[in-house]
């Protein structure tokens, strides 16, 4: 799934901010661990920040279509059709 040409989506900025929230709420998480917390509440965190990063890839998902996947379409790439089916048989997991 290497693609030679760097391309721009247009939530890049969107998606970087996201992550970064899921990451700081991440060292959160595992401070409570250190800190000897409830494992509910824990388990609790946990599922927001799988929910952010579930999040970010479904934003990422729908820049890819819009721009790459339509590309690719008009031009008759195929192999940027097969990495997306490879990339969300992964995503989906």
């Amino acid at each position: 799934m290497e693609h030679s040409a760097p391309h721009h989506h247009t939530e890049t900025k969107q998606v970087l901010d996201r992550l970064s929230r899921a990451i700081g709420h991440l060292e959160s998480i595992k401070r409570m661990v250190e800190e000897g917390r409830d494992c509910s509440e824990v388990l609790i965190q946990i599922a927001a920040v799988r929910s952010a990063v579930n999040n970010v890839g479904k934003i990422i998902l729908q820049d890819h279509i819009s721009h790459c996947v339509t590309d690719a379409v008009r031009t008759g790439d195929q192999q940027v059709l097969e990495d997306l089916s490879a990339a969300i048989d992964q995503f989906v997991k």
